[in-house]
């Protein structure tokens, strides 16, 4: 079969070209064009999916004999398969992990952390407070004027230009 008097095949390797090229360029220049839009419309997806399509249309066309229309139909389903799971496994659990990384410094306030630099009694020491993304470690200062000991267990009470004023932890022990 033949379109715009080139065999298919050459029609799906010039698309895979440009594909791959536009991939490429996406990648180097993509925070140009990003705009907040529905993940439908997300150009990864849409450059995966010409891809995907073209390539396995091209290998269909240069390897087998089947129809070009059922080859379209197969690329298609393929690509829009493959797509399909690189949204739903890469796309979509790097944006949720990029987001939370993000903390604000009054969110750690009530937070509790540990030592791992003792504090003086009028100094700064460092204390490591642990989240479900990881660790935070910020410099920290006495909010009683009381020198704290390493790995002792911190209350974060309050935050002063990025130093944290903590106080000894006290654990309530309840017996019913």
């Amino acid at each position: 079969m033949e379109l715009f008097n080139q065999p298919l095949e050459v029609i799906y390797l010039y698309a895979l070209i440009i594909s791959a090229i536009l991939t490429v360029l996406y990648v180097l220049f993509g925070d140009l064009l990003d705009f907040d839009g529905p993940d439908i419309l997300n150009p990864v997806l849409i450059l995966a999916f010409v891809t995907i399509f073209s390539a396995s249309s091209y290998l269909f066309e240069k390897l087998s004999s089947i129809h070009f229309l059922m080859i379209i139909a197969i690329s298609a389903v393929l690509a829009l398969i493959l797509v399909t799971l690189l949204n739903v496994f890469v796309l979509v659990p790097m944006a949720a992990a990029e987001e939370s990384l993000v903390y604000r410094e009054k969110d750690l306030r009530g937070r509790i952390g540990t030592v791992i630099t003792a504090i003086p009694l009028d100094g700064y020491g460092e204390v490591m407070i642990e989240n479900i993304s990881g660790r935070i470690a910020k410099p920290a200062s006495s909010f009683d004027d009381q020198q704290i000991a390493n790995g002792v267990k911190v209350l974060v009470v309050d935050v002063k230009d990025g130093i944290l004023q903590v106080t000894v932890h006290q654990e309530d022990r309840y017996t019913f």
